[in-house]
Order: C-alpha cells, then structure tokens, then sequence
C-alpha cells in the first residue's frame, strides 16, 4: 500500500512540476515555483526509494521496486543537475521522460493491485 502512494505522489509531483515549468517560462516569479517544485520531487522520489527498500526488506518482496526506485532517483539527480547548469536540451526532454517513467510504474503497480484483488481464493 505505502508503495502505491509513494509512486502515486512522485506522478503527481512530476505532474505539478511540469505546470511550474511553464511559469517558469511565463512569469517573472516563475523560478521560485520550479526550484520549489524540484526541492519537492527529489524528497518525494528519495521517500519513494525508502518505502521500496522498507517493504522489501521486512516483507521479502520482490527487489524489482528498489532497482526502480534507486534509478529513478539517480535520474532526479541528474535531472537537478541539468536544471543547475541551464542544459534546457536534455533537461526538459529528461523531465518528460522521467513522467513517462512515472505513469508507467504507476499503471504497472495499480495493475498488479488489481490481479490480487480479483485472484479467487
């Protein structure tokens, strides 16, 4: 459960992300959303990779969610790199793929919620 809502935040920060990246380009405030907006999805995607370790470890679940989420957040870092240094030809490409990531994971985890639900006893 606390991995759904992990992955579920981590879309949805993305998602918000995505919105300040264009105040970013409209406003004269708009670097202040966006810094804030990154601040957000790096402590998100490390909370994300800390309930992926945490349910594997206690639970004996599957390691495919920590590798995800451990690369993930190596790509968040490279994605707040790239923002540093204004490189706006990878980072805003990376930053649509990083969605795509996201809800593509997220389908996958709310998919498999749903086979267990539905598998007879």
């Amino acid at each position: 459960m606390f991995l759904r809502v992990a992955i579920t935040l981590q879309t949805l920060a993305l998602f918000v992300q995505a919105i300040t990246a264009g105040l970013l380009l409209s406003l004269p405030g708009g670097h202040t959303f966006h810094s804030a907006g990154a601040y957000t999805v790096f402590f998100v995607t490390m909370a994300h990779l800390a309930v992926a370790l945490l349910a594997w470890r206690p639970g004996g679940g599957p390691p495919g969610p920590i590798l995800y989420a451990a690369g993930f957040f190596g790509i968040t870092l490279a994605q707040i790199a790239l923002g540093i240094a204004h490189a706006r030809t990878l980072h805003v490409p990376l930053g649509v793929l990083m969605f795509g990531m996201s809800v593509l994971q997220l389908s996958r985890v709310l998919a498999s919620r749903r086979t267990r639900a539905h598998v007879p006893a």
